[in-house]
């Protein structure tokens, strides 16, 4: 069941001098709801998350979050106000074990104390399956097992909002799988998710609504299926002439 509007984009638009990388997006997402983004490689979908998340400042447009409009705030202090993001490539602290990287996303991402930080730190690990990995360092763990550090560094700054960035990337089909199953489980505890992905099947087995991007435009959003089967994302986003 989905609540009042979280986010808001109006009118948002980036061009970093003469490219136009965005240009007038609008929509909005609702307290527990998986919005799914589509779109070929230079759509702008990137730089919308980056927007959203504080790496960039919009050339145009407003973005809110619960009602409030962000003003150029860094990441940093997105984050404590309820923003939690991943990235394509997982970014975590290397020489730092699983759990000490969690601690690190809890104290300053989330604003916990140390005493605090620990036990929260420990369900979000067996939440997100890596309890046996805890002590293991980050830098040796598998690809799938590096994307879900990457979603629980999200979870433990304790996000009202979460922006996936192309989590499903380069796994195999039974490691998609076992990551829709936790992207599910941590939308049912009533996160609300943002999502990016090429992996359509990961997306559709998720998302409650779609929007696409083509050249930094919206040009579908709805339900999944409708989008799916719409004439022009055929042609532009899967190749296929109407």
């Amino acid at each position: 069941m989905t609540g009042d509007v979280l986010l808001e984009a109006r009118g948002v638009s980036k061009n970093f001098g003469a490219l136009r990388v965005l240009h007038e997006v609008s929509f909005d997402v609702r307290t527990g709801e998986v919005l799914g983004i589509l779109g070929p490689n230079g759509a702008g979908k990137t730089t919308l998350f980056n927007m959203i998340s504080g790496d960039l400042r919009p050339s145009g447009g407003e973005i809110r979050l619960g009602g409030a409009r962000l003003k150029g705030e860094p990441p940093f202090r997105r984050c404590k106000m309820g923003i939690g993001r991943t990235y394509q490539i997982p970014r975590p602290y290397s020489g730092m074990t699983t759990f000490e990287n969690l601690l690190v996303a809890a104290a300053f991402g989330g604003g916990r104390s140390e005493k605090d930080s620990y036990a929260f730190c420990a369900q979000v690990l067996r939440d997100c399956e890596l309890a046996d990995k805890a002590n293991v360092q980050a830098g040796s763990l598998t690809l799938l097992d590096r994307k879900r550090l990457e979603l629980a560094r999200a979870l433990a700054s304790d996000p009202k909002l979460l922006l996936l960035d192309e989590i499903a990337g380069g796994l195999t089909d039974e490691e998609s799988k076992a990551l829709v199953a936790l992207v599910r489980r941590i939308r049912d505890r009533g996160v609300t998710i943002v999502w990016i992905e090429h992996v359509l099947h990961a997306l559709l087995a998720v998302a409650d609504r779609l929007l696409v991007l083509n050249f930094g435009e919206k040009i579908a959003e709805g339900a999944p299926q409708e989008v799916i089967a719409d004439p022009e994302v055929k042609r532009v986003y899967m190749g296929i002439e109407a």
